[in-house]
Formats: C-alpha cells, sequence, structure tokens
C-alpha cells in the first residue's frame, strides 16, 4: 500500500498563512476560551427571553471559537513551517 503521507519538511505553507500565524500567535489563548464561554452565556440569557432561534445561532459559536483557540496554541508551539525553521 501506497503511503501519502507528508513527511516533515517535505512541503512548505505560503505567505498568506505565515502572516496570518504570526497575527494569531500573538493573541493570548485564553481569549478564544473567554469568547466560548461568552457565547454561552449570551445564548442562555436569549434562550430565557424566548428567544430560541437566537440563543441556538449565539450557542453554536462555542466550538468554533475553542477550536481556533486549539489551532492558536498549536501555532504556538510548533508553527506551520517548525521542521524547516529547526533546520534553518
Amino acid at each position: 500500500m501506497t503511503d501519502y503521507r507528508v513527511a516533515p519538511g517535505e512541503a512548505q505553507e505560503d505567505q498568506v498563512t505565515a502572516a496570518i500565524e504570526k497575527f494569531t500567535s500573538q493573541i493570548p489563548s485564553s481569549v478564544y476560551l473567554a469568547a466560548a464561554l461568552a457565547s454561552m452565556g449570551v445564548s442562555v440569557a436569549y434562550k430565557a427571553q424566548k428567544k430560541t432561534d437566537m440563543a441556538l445561532f449565539i450557542g453554536q459559536w462555542a466550538a468554533p471559537f475553542l477550536i481556533l483557540g486549539l489551532y492558536n496554541k498549536m501555532v504556538k508551539q510548533h508553527g506551520s513551517d517548525a521542521a524547516i525553521n529547526k533546520s534553518l
């Protein structure tokens, strides 16, 4: 069976990705956690006001905020081109 995985250092990210990572790595990871918790709180407030559609809409923001927080943490620890940068 053929192995199609990309080896470390085999592919490089483009300048757009590098610019995004440079900007987002400056944001503390706790900001994403706070945004997720805030969206849950706002969702509960809308639900208490019987605005169910808005409560569901806002409540669904929590997962993307947490995923962005994970991405942010991984960029800080590893970076997209960490294997290439270590060899330079």
